[in-house]
């Protein structure tokens, strides 16, 4: 006879949402690397543009070309001020996707362990099942022996 456990269904389940919560998360880790990679590049382009903005002001530049890039050395720090917003939102997601992974696989644990204690317990009683049989059979066979 063989171990069939009523909830396996659930069992599966449960494991199906913790896979899904696993790549939630792997997505929400993704979104913030890109937002810091996005970060370092906006960082890399203002770094760059200052320096020419100051190469620009040593060598008798137009003023409206130095207010040019005045400005968008302005738009840059806008977009990097964005920027950190976007990141602190993809760390507030990770840590969200990251408690909603812990608790399915909690979840996941619990309907494993329910199931093992039933496969635990179908296996103890067909060893007495067993053991039962065989000690009729050993009651039958003295029986036999004393006729």
């Amino acid at each position: 006879m063989r171990f069939h456990y009523t909830f396996q269904k659930v069992v599966d389940l449960k494991g199906n949402e913790k896979t899904q919560a696993e790549w939630m998360l792997s997505s929400a880790l993704g979104e913030l690397q890109a937002q810091e990679r996005s970060l370092e590049e906006l960082t890399a382009q203002r770094s760059t543009l200052m320096q020419s903005l100051q190469q620009a002001a040593e060598q008798k530049t137009p003023m409206a070309k130095l207010r040019e890039m005045q400005d968008y050395v302005d738009y840059l720090d806008h977009c990097i001020a964005r920027k950190h917003l976007d990141i602190s939102r993809a760390h507030l997601e990770v840590r969200h996707k990251q408690d909603q992974l812990s608790t399915k696989v909690l979840d996941e644990k619990v309907w494993l362990k329910a199931r093992d204690k039933a496969q635990t317990a179908f296996q103890q009683s067909m060893i007495l099942r067993e053991q039962n049989e065989l000690d009729e059979i050993a009651t039958v066979r003295f029986a036999m022996k004393s006729l």
